[in-house]
């Protein structure tokens, strides 16, 4: 269970909170996805989850304890953060960027065990880049990159998961399979917190969303939080939440001076099937 109690930020030198009294839930197998426009602090506020940057006020819980009392060690073995951009330094194959996420669960001065390597060749086969297993990892493309980390993260086998926009730099294609897999661990029992820019990940594969705006956070079910009102309102355009096929909702903004039919209540277009 990861607790978020009354969290607020400020950076040193600055008057205004990057954000202030935020206090939300989850629990295993929930999957939240937090939402918002540049600078609004959802990277601040996931690097605060992770223990890595101390929050100024309030406190996050992981079963109850405080992750700034937990050692780093015992965070590892129970939460993976995934950075939006990693910056490689040496050149690693791909199959050792892989196998360090087992660093949680290794002895200190052991050496990785034949049982750490099938569960890094397992999650290249997961991610579906086995074939990228012995490439450096300073020598392929940013979108590969992010898979690598995402396949890393697997090895590493968190039951909390966060993930600072995972779609990012990923094609169509890859996008997909991402949250695609965000759905089936969350399915599998592990507590998945992402943030997007896309407001239809949300849809796709969370099952709470948080809108963030001002310092302020709006927390529920997407299909309550992310409405045209708020959406239009905190992105600063006009945006209509519509069924594109039945059952599956996506968000549409309206280039300045457009007009477009505005969604019925329940997201699906005037006389579309629900």
């Amino acid at each position: 269970m990861l607790s978020v109690e009354n969290a607020g930020f400020i950076f040193a030198k600055q008057e205004d909170p990057v954000f202030d009294g935020l206090s939300f839930r989850l629990d295993a197998g929930e999957s939240l996805c937090i939402l918002g426009p540049n600078g609004v602090g959802k990277t601040t506020l996931l690097r605060c989850l992770a223990g890595l940057v101390p929050l100024s006020q309030g406190t996050v819980r992981i079963d109850g304890t405080d992750v700034t009392r937990m050692g780093r060690r015992r965070v590892a073995r129970m939460l993976a953060y995934v950075p939006q951009f990693h910056q490689p330094v040496f050149a690693y194959s791909v199959f050792d960027m892989v196998l360090m996420g087992r660093s949680p669960h290794v002895g200190f001065l052991a050496s990785p065990t034949e049982s750490d390597r099938a569960i890094a060749d397992e999650s290249l086969r997961a991610i579906g880049i086995e074939h990228l297993s012995a490439k450096a990892y300073t020598e392929i493309s940013g979108g590969e990159r992010q898979l690598v980390m995402f396949a890393r993260v697997l090895a590493q086998k968190p039951r909390i998961l966060l993930l600072d926009e995972p779609t990012a730099h990923l094609d169509f294609g890859n996008q997909v399979q991402v949250l695609a897999l965000v759905k089936r661990m969350a399915a599998e029992g592990i507590l998945v917190v992402m943030t997007s820019h896309t407001p239809d990940h949300a849809f796709m594969a969370a099952g709470k969303a948080a809108l963030m705006r001002s310092g302020e956070m709006r927390f529920g079910p997407p299909s309550r939080v992310l409405n045209e009102q708020d959406l239009s309102a905190v992105y600063g355009v006009e945006i209509r939440v519509v069924n594109a096929v039945p059952g599956i909702r996506t968000c549409i903004p309206l280039m300045p001076g457009e007009t477009g039919q505005k969604g019925s209540p329940d997201g699906t277009e005037p006389g579309g099937n629900a």
